[in-house]
């Protein structure tokens, strides 16, 4: 395969990451609340479930930050390549006036 050539299932893979943030936030909130469950239900204590669903909107919340840290370095990789640089007037060359 050349270094030109994408990946044939690039654009599955994409969709498949950006669902994933969905999915793991749904799943986090269901873990935290069943872990508050079963925390409430050990320990007979009504409060516990609060505690749990408190750690699964914050495992949440942890997901989405860290998408979010790799979109950022994924654009800032980008940022960084010449051809998607956008050059300003300050940016022209100053050599081909002389």
């Amino acid at each position: 395969m050349s270094n030109n050539e994408e990946p044939k299932l690039k654009k599955i893979v994409v969709a498949a990451d950006g669902l994933s943030l969905g999915i793991s936030m749904v799943v986090a909130v269901l873990l935290g609340v069943g872990l508050g469950l079963l925390m409430k239900s050990m320990f007979e204590m009504p409060w516990l479930l609060w505690v749990g669903v408190f750690w699964g909107v914050a495992a949440a919340i942890l997901n989405v930050y860290k998408a979010y840290e790799k979109q950022k370095k994924s654009l800032d990789e980008l940022a960084n390549d010449p051809r998607y640089r956008h050059r300003t007037y300050d940016d022209s060359d100053e050599d081909d006036k002389y």
